[in-house]
Order: C-alpha cells, then sequence, then structure tokens
C-alpha cells in the first residue's frame, strides 16, 4: 500500500511539474489538458484520474508555486529586519520566483475577475489554511511602527504600510503581469525579457529606497 501510495505521490508531482513546463510556454488561458499529459508522458485519462478539469489542475500548480512566494514574503514583512533588508530580501525573492512561475500573476488576476469569491480561499491554501485576514494585520502593525520610528528619526519618508507593501509589490509583480505588453511595446521578448528581469533584480531595490528617503 505504501508503495502504491508513494507511486501515486511521485505520477501526481510529475503531472504538475508538466503542467508547470506547459503553462510557461502557453500560459493557463492556452494550455491544453492533452499536451499536459504529452508533457507528463502520461494518457489524458490518468490526468483526468489525479486532476478532474483544467481548472483543478491550474489551481493545484497555482497552489505549489504559490507556497513557494507568499508565505517567505509575509515572514520579511514581519521580520524584526531593517527597512532596506526587507525591500532587499523581498525584491530577491519575489523577481526569482516570479522569473520560475511567471503564469502566477495572470492566473491570479484572471480568478480574481472571473471567480472574486474563491480569492481568499486560493490564498489561504498557499498558508496552510491561514486566513491573509488573520496573518496581514499584526505584520502591518509592525511595519507602522518601524516605519514611523525611521520618520521620526529624518531618515525615510512618510508613507502607510499599506502603501509601502503596494508599491513594492506592484513593482516587483507588474513586469510579469504586463509581460505582452513590454515585449511588444519594448521590442525585449525572449531573452530580452529575461535580461530586463535580471537588470531589475540589480536595480529595483535601490531604486525603492532612494525614492523613500528625504
Amino acid at each position: 500500500m505504501a508503495k502504491r501510495d508513494e507511486v501515486e505521490r511521485e505520477t501526481g508531482e510529475a503531472i504538475l511539474d508538466a503542467a508547470h513546463t506547459v503553462f510557461l510556454r502557453r500560459g493557463t488561458a492556452g494550455a491544453r489538458m492533452q499536451e499536459v499529459a504529452d508533457e507528463a508522458g502520461v494518457n489524458k485519462a490518468l490526468l483526468h484520474y489525479y486532476f478532474r478539469s483544467k481548472e483543478g489542475l491550474a489551481e493545484a500548480v497555482f497552489t505549489r508555486a504559490a507556497r513557494r512566494l507568499f508565505p517567505p514574503v509575509l515572514a520579511i514583512m514581519g521580520s524584526e529586519a531593517a527597512i532596506e533588508e526587507k525591500v532587499e530580501q523581498i525584491v530577491e525573492h519575489e523577481l526569482e520566483i516570479l522569473s520560475e512561475s511567471p503564469y502566477l500573476p495572470g492566473y491570479l488576476m484572471s480568478e480574481i475577475h472571473h471567480h472574486p469569491e474563491r480569492l481568499e480561499q486560493l490564498m489561504s491554501m498557499t498558508m496552510s489554511g491561514v486566513s491573509p485576514a488573520h496573518l496581514l494585520p499584526p505584520i502591518v502593525e509592525k511595519l507602522r511602527r518601524q516605519i514611523d520610528k525611521r520618520v521620526e528619526a529624518g531618515t525615510l519618508r512618510p508613507i502607510s504600510p499599506e502603501q509601502f507593501i503596494i508599491n513594492l509589490i506592484a513593482l516587483c509583480v507588474f513586469p510579469f503581469a504586463a509581460r505582452p505588453m513590454l515585449e511588444l511595446a519594448l521590442g525585449q521578448g525572449g531573452r530580452g525579457f529575461e535580461v530586463l528581469i535580471e537588470e531589475r533584480k540589480r536595480t529595483l531595490a535601490a531604486f525603492f529606497l532612494n525614492a523613500m528617503r528625504p
């Protein structure tokens, strides 16, 4: 029985790996179950045995990838690290994970538009069942105290913790969410976009922190 369970777990992971590869190639909207089955080396019937629909498969891939993105970012935000360290660590982590799973922002935005009622459920699934509504308030308050202390010392411009979080996350996520538009507008398709992101990894934290200094 244990051997069978192990085989089923490995097959499920192989399917998720294959779906990840196809989503990178096609996006979640353009992906087809048959292509995922071919990539995984299984038949379509077996694919449906593990994941009943494309929506269920996309949710599983999203959850697996998002678990590597959101909990570490929240941990950094709520840590005792200095503001500068938080910004540098979050930029490094977010850009690294989004480079590996660039379909995440698009999938999340699609779910927000088409199934807004499922957003909290999706986010909770990435955080071991804990609702963001319970996790975020203490993190925001800690950030508020840190920022206020630095503002009083004259080393940071006044900014609410909410605006701090929105600005930082948006600067990390936007290039991936708007990738087709940016590739077209800047003429940076394929490898060119990857080069842009590598440059962003080196420069974004400094840009953000310089904007916050008086």
